[in-house]
């Protein structure tokens, strides 16, 4: 889930914002399914709802661009990046809070 979360940031910045979508749903499945930390789940809801708003945008609109990643906003690319450093220091003080003092 960690290698996900790091993707979705370089994919959208590598204007591969259309395949980012995959390793969205792979953090967002996994924080549901295996994490019990709520700050997880929350960071990868939001980084899955500001992912699909581009997206939405994009196939409701009937003059949009051949790819996602030439119609999205800049503002849009950086509100991803924000979400997913969100989920990986998220990911991070879970992790840290489970391993043992000592």
């Amino acid at each position: 889930m960690t290698i996900s979360s790091w993707a979705v940031p370089v994919m959208v910045v590598g204007q591969f914002a259309l395949l980012a979508v995959l390793p969205v749903v792979i953090v967002l499945v996994g924080a549901h399914r295996s994490l019990r930390d709520r700050a997880v789940r929350w960071a990868a809801t939001l980084l899955a709802v500001v992912d699909a708003a581009p997206l939405a945008v994009w196939l409701a609109r009937p003059d949009g661009a051949q790819s996602l990643s030439k119609d999205m906003h800049p503002v849009f690319a950086g509100l991803i990046v924000a979400a997913s450093a969100a989920v990986i220091v998220a990911l991070q003080r879970a992790r840290t809070r489970r391993l043992p003092a000592g």
